[in-house]
């Protein structure tokens, strides 16, 4: 059973040890990354050895926050930490061999499973990345590449301070890294308004493809890889895509179901208004997250998935 840690006796034991690697989960976001970068350097910038165990599936768009920081081959950890991951069925395939091995959990998420020995935990935050820089800010200084790392982690976990999980809380910790050196403008533009053409094309398929039910209170679409091949769009191309079905107004359950390239399984992401459940929803499928956005995947056909929708929707909204 894992124990609990306080920011501060999570700081004495990461002090109080070396040589770690630190995990981030499938489909890395913003927030996994982010966090997961600015740790590492963190560790390292008080004289401890700390690396990244290379996620297979970050994309372009990410990958630049995390350059440098992955572990060689050879490296063997005496201390495993992962970062803004919900459960171990979560990391990807070249972390398996820690699945029982996670010393240390730091996450926001309140469907934390509670695989590692330890965990910091705090479900009231909005990102990962606001419980890191309260870590960080324990034992070592924030410098412009940790603030920078910070930045992306928490920006995009609120899409930008728009979503409803932003707090007054996410507005001072935004505040703190740009005196620390992050540089809000370029990554604002970097992360939210630059889009590429296969984005914006498939953009066009959603709100074209999109699905209303129950009084157009629900909306839903399915992405299939045919789309996004007539796109071009890529894995950056579907960052945060699934925040567009509840911006449409009435909307109180956006639903996408998208399609993984050259994966059997659906990624379907759930994101709702105030007092209904995103995380009750995913959990029917034994997905999670937080209130107003959670996820699963599955292996069934996308229009089977929307099928086994369609009545827990209509309990929530009839």
């Amino acid at each position: 059973m894992t124990k609990h840690l306080t920011i501060k006796e999570t700081g004495l034991y990461l002090l109080a040890r070396d040589n770690f690697l630190i995990l981030t989960h499938r489909r890395p976001d913003g927030d996994t990354l982010g966090s997961a970068a600015s740790l590492c350097r963190a560790l390292k910038s008080v004289g401890k050895t700390a690396f990244l165990l290379a996620n297979p599936e970050t994309t372009p768009r990410y990958a630049p926050f995390t350059d440098g920081l992955d572990a060689p081959p050879d490296f063997s950890p005496a201390c495993v930490v992962s970062v803004d991951t919900a459960s171990e069925d979560l990391f990807p395939d070249n972390a398996q061999i820690y699945v029982n091995a996670v010393n240390l959990s730091i996450d926001h998420h309140p469907s934390n499973t509670g695989f590692a020995d330890f965990s910091l935990l705090d479900a009231g935050r909005a990102a990962c990345g606001e419980l890191v820089l309260d870590l960080i800010s324990e034992f070592a200084e924030v410098d412009t590449n940790i603030a920078t790392a910070l930045y992306v982690a928490v920006s995009t976990d609120t899409g930008c301070f728009s979503f409803d999980n932003t707090t007054a809380d996410t507005f001072a910790v935004a505040s703190k890294l740009a005196s620390f050196g992050a540089p809000i403008s370029e990554l604002n533009r970097t992360l939210f308004r630059a889009k590429s053409r296969g984005r914006i094309a498939v953009e066009g398929l959603l709100f074209t493809n999109i699905e209303f039910h129950f009084n157009d209170h629900a909306a839903i679409v399915i992405i299939s890889n045919a789309m996004s091949e007539q796109t071009g769009a890529d894995e950056d191309d579907m960052d945060n895509i699934a925040a567009l079905p509840v911006s449409i107004e009435g909307v109180e359950v956006g639903i996408t179901i998208r399609e993984l390239k050259n994966s059997p399984e659906c990624k379907v992401s759930v994101r709702s208004v105030e007092g209904i459940s995103a995380n009750g929803i995913c959990a029917y499928f034994g997905g999670g997250g937080h209130a107003r956005a959670a996820g699963f995947t599955s292996s069934e056909p996308a229009d089977v998935i929307k099928e086994r929708l369609l009545p827990i929707l209509a309990e929530l909204l009839s």
